[in-house]
């Protein structure tokens, strides 16, 4: 796969007007990301997902949506890999593959990760976020659980069947609160609704050699701001509210928190049938299998 959308990635540069004889992967999961050298052009070329974790609208759509937040993003001068000005800001289909173009950025190998840094600076993004004039849709990520779960079959030390039942039976209690707005707003009237990175931004902010930048905005959309956080633990997300406090913003309600980190781990779960393509995946499915297995049925809504 990592080949296949290499080669994609070189054609699709040459093809508008880009020199590029040395393509180098500079990362590879769900996304193989290219540095189409010797331009300063990236290329991000999303992996063909099992048809229970297809989205389920096109590929280009999504693409186009997180290039015009990001590009308006960095209109307004807020630190973010923008994408490339060296081609057109679209999405670009080549051999079956939809592909984006961003500019590359040096990573500053030298520095240590640091998530708690990081999460006090998601209040930040998420004030500016929350200008956006945009159109934005809800809660996208929160689409692929129910066929995911459906599609999902047991794996003996990973993710049992009892597992399986009991994330089913929770999603059908959720399904209804949290897949639309509406829905969301009247199991929580006083949430903090607003445009959102939509995955993990702590983990999408880039240490460069010119200074963080935010990246990786493919899950974009609106929803409750807990949901930025989901999944990182009570340490980052007092982090979240002390950065929020220092700007005047709002900070995480816990109730909310709880369902969203619920629901950030039947995400991980969907993931269980990518194990054999990304076997690192599976330390992760387990890590949050357990800390799931020991969370409230439904994040008590049921």
């Amino acid at each position: 796969m990592t080949e296949t959308a290499v080669q994609a990635a070189a054609t699709a540069a040459r093809t508008l007007g880009l020199t590029v004889t040395d393509p180098t992967v500079l990362y590879t999961a769900f996304s193989t990301v290219v540095h189409l050298k010797p331009t300063s052009v990236v290329a991000r070329v999303p992996m063909n997902l099992p048809d229970g974790l297809k989205e389920p609208e096109p590929a280009g759509r999504r693409q186009q949506r997180e290039l015009d937040v990001v590009a308006w993003l960095a209109e307004q001068g807020f630190p973010v890999v923008p994408p490339s000005p060296l081609v057109p800001r679209e999405p670009v289909s080549q051999d079956g593959l939809s592909m984006t173009f961003w500019t590359y950025v040096e990573v500053d190998q030298a520095a240590e990760p640091d998530y708690y840094g990081a999460t006090t600076r998601v209040p930040e993004l998420h004030a500016q976020l929350a200008k956006y004039p945009g159109e934005l849709p809800w809660m996208t990520p929160l689409r692929l659980i129910g066929p995911g779960l459906a599609a999902t079959e047991a794996v003996p030390g990973l993710l049992e069947q009892e597992d399986l039942e009991r994330a089913r039976a929770e999603w059908r209690v959720l399904e209804p609160v949290l897949t639309s707005r509406s829905g969301f707003e009247t199991a929580f009237p006083s949430a903090t609704i607003q445009p959102l990175h939509g995955d993990a931004p702590s983990w999408n902010l880039i240490t460069t050699v010119d200074g963080p930048l935010w990246a990786d905005f493919e899950d974009v959309g609106i929803g409750p701001i807990e949901w930025d956080v989901a999944g990182f633990g009570p340490d980052l997300c007092k982090a979240y509210d002390e950065g929020a406090r220092a700007r005047g913003l709002p900070t995480l309600d816990p109730r909310i928190q709880q369902v969203m980190d619920l629901v950030r781990a039947l995400q991980v779960l969907v993931c269980t049938p990518l194990v054999p393509q990304m076997p690192p995946l599976a330390d992760g499915i387990r890590m949050f299998a357990t800390q799931w297995r020991a969370m409230p049925f439904a994040g008590g809504l049921n």
